[in-house]
């Protein structure tokens, strides 16, 4: 049988480029497609790198023809909260609008499989901090809200006789490679782990924490954290369920509990060996007490079994690939 090729948009981002190299390791034949506005060409490890926009229609048909992919995965996407609710529009492009480009190109080529890379941001602020597959969508940012209208356009296209898909909303990732051959070099990174590993390594001065107040056990906010590799291994189980003739479905990617702040700020100086600066600062708004992923749906449908759900675990590879960045190392590749 022919190999059956697969289309990774955004696969040279931090999410992306993890599960190009799971899907290469697996003997998957993958084409990957990314702007490089945010991701990295050397973070691409397996198959053919196409630079190039997912909303480019012209683009995007010379590809389909010269591939006749079996399964679309698509991740990228501008992923800043901030900068959604003051740029709205350039979330509404490049999140929604393009990938109403992509699904029109998925349609007029019989493309039978889409992945998507959603969000638990599209919840919103769930009551109790837990939210499960059936919990309300009311995102309360455009990136939230653009995320979405594609699970929409996804969810009618299929209703239509389009491709079937799996909707996987993340919640907080985190992590690098195990192996530290690729990692997380995300410029002007927000997110908890990386920047906390960034101020152990000196790239950073401080790290805030903003609102220590909250009902929690230790006044600060609750997350679940994932580990990329462990994201990147539902991806590949999603692509084994479509391929199965599975339904469309969409499933929550968490391990079902969290860690505050001050926990993770914790993990972070016992692997560096040393305390951090950290800055207390008022809540920010939108940011909720807790935000749980409800998890038991991803295990019965796909099959999937986390393998890296260690809180030391996940900052330790944070902080290995920080660290090379930070000395220069060259097998970081994009040492900055």
């Amino acid at each position: 049988m022919k190999n059956k090729k697969i289309l990774v948009t955004g696969g040279a981002g931090y999410i992306g480029s993890h599960v190009v190299r799971q899907l290469g390791e697996a003997g998957e034949s993958v084409v990957t497609l990314d702007n490089l506005s945010t991701g990295f060409e050397a973070a691409v490890t397996a198959g053919e790198l196409v630079i190039g926009d997912t909303g480019d229609a012209a683009l995007l048909e010379k590809l389909f023809v010269e591939h006749e992919f079996d399964t679309v995965m698509h991740f990228a996407a501008h992923t800043i909260v901030p900068e959604s609710v003051t740029d709205p529009l350039k979330y509404y492009r490049n999140n929604t609008a393009n990938s109403r480009t992509l699904l029109e190109a998925c349609q007029n080529h019989n493309v039978r499989n889409v992945v998507f890379s959603s969000t638990a941001a599209v919840y919103g602020l769930p009551p109790g901090g837990k939210a499960a597959e059936t919990s309300p969508t009311q995102p309360i940012n455009p990136y939230g809200t653009s995320k979405l209208m594609t699970e929409w356009m996804l969810r009618d296209l299929a209703l239509a006789g389009g491709p079937s898909y799996v909707v996987l909303r993340y919640f907080n990732v985190a992590g690098c490679e195990p192996t530290g051959t690729i990692g997380q070099s995300t410029p002007k990174a927000t997110l908890l782990v990386k920047v906390a590993c960034e101020a152990a390594v000196g790239k950073r001065p401080q790290v805030s924490v903003f609102g220590t107040d909250y009902p929690t056990p230790d006044g600060t906010g609750l997350r679940d954290y994932i580990h990329v590799a462990d994201l990147a291994s539902a991806h590949l189980d999603a692509l084994s369920y479509l391929r199965n003739s599975g339904d469309p479905v969409t499933l929550n990617c968490g391990y079902g509990h969290g860690y505050s702040v001050r926990e993770v700020l914790s993990a972070v100086e016992r692997a560096n060996g040393g305390p951090l600066t950290i800055i207390e600062e008022a809540r920010r708004a939108g940011d909720p007490p807790e935000l749980i992923a409800v998890a038991e749906e991803i295990g019965r449908v796909l099959g999937w079994q986390p393998q890296f759900d260690d809180l030391d675990m996940i900052v330790r590879t944070s902080l290995e690939w920080e660290r090379k960045i930070a000395a220069g190392d060259p097998s970081a590749y994009w040492a900055s």
